[in-house]
């Protein structure tokens, strides 16, 4: 796999609970080194337009045929907006890996999700949908999903895409800025 691949990284700006909107940022890169664009958009705060903004987002950048994989820092946007991955990849025809430091919680999980959602059950089976996989780092373990593509290649992408700790570069920087925007200065850690 080329070390310059194209990668489009996703994360949300911070948001509290009485926000309606969170932004999201997307960032494409060649590997984890020149960032080629910059895309910005929002999703509704618990809401379930995660995977259809972000459709849009990809279908309407110029980069989208270079595009090599989709990295999402998580599964859900914006709270418990979550992102259906397999309808992502079907849409777009571009693989997505989302990554996390820590390993979901289910039993969390549901428990916020019952308390706080009719259609709790739909979206526990999206967070569920998939094979969790660690993902051993030269630091601390991360948690990954994919779909279009196998573990191997995601493993690589994100090896590529990695230049220091544990998170892919288009991630990270999708997160500076949308902390950036949010806040006036980015800070806290993808």
């Amino acid at each position: 796999m080329k070390s310059q691949i194209r990668l489009i990284g996703i994360d949300d700006s911070p948001f509290s609970f009485k926000d309606k909107y969170s932004s999201i940022i997307g960032v494409v890169m060649r590997g984890g080194s020149y960032i080629e664009c910059v895309l910005h958009n929002q999703v509704s705060v618990d809401g379930d337009d995660a995977t259809f903004i972000c459709k849009k987002m990809i279908e309407k950048t110029r980069h989208k045929k270079q595009l090599k994989a989709i990295l999402i820092d998580g599964i859900s946007l914006g709270g418990f907006n979550v992102v259906d991955i397999n309808e992502l990849f079907s849409f777009t025809n571009i693989p997505v890996i989302t990554v996390t430091r820590d390993k979901p919680d289910f039993v969390k999980i549901e428990k916020a999700l019952r308390k706080n959602f009719m259609d709790w059950k739909d979206r526990l089976n999206l967070i569920k949908k998939g094979r969790l996989h660690r993902v051993e780092t030269n630091h601390n373990p991360i948690f990954v999903k994919c779909m279009g593509l196998t573990i191997k290649e995601a493993k690589e992408i994100i090896k590529i895409s990695t230049i220091r700790g544990v998170i892919p570069e288009p991630i990270r920087v999708a997160h500076l800025i949308a902390s950036g925007l949010k806040r006036g200065e980015s800070y806290g850690k993808a």
